[in-house]
């Protein structure tokens, strides 16, 4: 039988090291600052005034063709760009596509209300509240509102108008209501059926640890999504969201039409190094097997349940070929989890810079257009995986023997 799912509460509240406040204010000041300082000088338009080609204009694009009454071009990449060059006012090379399911239609018809400059401001506003609730909730403290802001993906995510906030935010309110409103988390969780490709790790534990009433809520918002959004847009949208599926697959995964090293996964990282698509697919079916294994084993364990959410939002970067830098600000969940667990018991000493460490992966993607995100991943889960070593070996100690995981003092020096 799979242990009972339970947020711990701190007794006390001790102090969080200066370290850590002072480098998550100055990442967060920094985030915020950027775009006032560059709005019409490299973000939303450029200095002419023209829009900047980013991943924004196929969202208010897509929009505005299902306000136009034709919902099912939106997924049609001759004329969604014809729209989108005469919004952004001037042409660009290869394509902004959109392939999410067409409930996400209802998204971008709201943004498309809006001017286009607007919209793009709006977009990342709005869905930081969530966000930073989110994180709020999973640090127990406001230090997360301040580790949700400065986490340096925030930056990446609002330049391009992408949608990591909302990912962010469903998959870390699923895992904060888990425990304590089933149902809600299912609505998160049937919510995030926007992302197709974070569909293969959630049921998986949930039916290993027999979280019936959390499935059966997922399943049922993700059937009121799929029939509303029929009524909505039409069959006509449904065949064109699976008609163009294939294509798109084809030009990112096996074309590499965007630069391999703009993916975040370990196919990528073969991909960007010169190996062969199904060498990349090898080691991503083998990395995925393996993830989808241990979080079975540790979600039926007795591992606290902050490790294994973490573990969980983790373990859905890894799974996924497709994943950009913009996904990966699903990796703010899993370090809000381990930063509970860290304000509570103390860190480690190595924990500290390994998190650095990945911040600084995260920052100098933009240098180095490669997976860096992926490498960030990768030393996140050997965080979590150190943690729960760690627990089962307190865990297995005899009442009163100290433990061998030598911690800081929470308390700034």
């Amino acid at each position: 039988m799979a242990a009972p799912l339970t947020m711990s509460t701190p007794r006390d509240r001790p102090a969080i090291p200066a370290v850590l406040l002072n480098v998550c204010f100055v990442l967060a000041v920094l985030n915020v600052v950027f775009f006032p300082a560059f709005y019409g000088r490299g973000w939303i338009f450029d200095d002419q005034g023209l829009g900047m080609p980013t991943d924004f204009v196929n969202v208010w694009s897509a929009g505005r063709l299902a306000l136009d009454g034709h919902p099912a071009l939106a997924w049609d990449w001759g004329v969604q760009k014809q729209l989108q060059v005469a919004v952004l006012g001037q042409s660009y090379e290869g394509n902004f596509a959109w392939h999410y399911p067409p409930p996400f239609l209802f998204v971008a018809e709201l943004l498309a209300l809006l001017p286009y400059g607007l919209a793009f401001v709006s977009w990342p506003l709005v869905s930081l509240i969530p966000y930073l609730a989110a994180m709020r909730a999973i640090v127990g403290r406001p230090f997360g509102l301040l580790l949700a802001l400065a986490f340096p993906v925030v930056m990446t995510n609002t330049l391009v108008g992408q949608n990591g906030f909302l990912t962010a935010s469903l998959i870390g309110g699923m895992l904060v209501l888990l425990p304590t409103r089933p149902i809600l988390a299912g609505i998160c969780l049937g919510l995030l059926s926007y992302k197709p490709q974070y569909g293969l790790l959630f049921p998986l534990v949930l039916i290993a640890t027999a979280q019936w009433r959390t499935f059966v809520s997922a399943g049922v918002t993700v059937v009121a999504l799929v029939l509303v959004s029929w009524l909505a847009f039409g069959s006509d949208s449904w065949q064109a969201f699976f008609k163009w599926m294939p294509m798109f697959s084809q030009a990112f995964l096996t074309e590499g039409r965007a630069p391999w090293g703009k993916m975040q996964s370990i196919f990528a990282l073969v991909r960007y190094f010169g190996g062969s698509e199904p060498l990349g697919w090898t080691f991503q079916w083998v990395m995925t097997a393996t993830v989808a294994a241990t979080l079975v084993v540790l979600w039926r364990s007795r591992v606290r349940y902050e490790l294994k959410a973490a573990a969980l939002a983790t373990g859905t970067l890894l799974v996924t070929p497709y994943l950009f830098l913009y996904d990966v600000m699903v990796l703010a969940i899993a370090v809000a989890f381990l930063m509970r667990v860290g304000l509570a018991e103390g860190f480690a000493r190595h924990e500290l810079p390994v998190l650095g460490l990945a911040a600084v992966l995260l920052m100098i993607y933009p240098l180095l257009g490669a997976p860096t995100g992926f490498g960030a991943t990768l030393l996140v889960a050997g965080l979590i995986a150190a943690r729960c070593g760690a627990w089962r070996k307190r865990a297995a100690q005899p009442a009163g023997q100290p433990s061998a995981l030598i911690m800081t003092s929470a308390h700034p020096q």
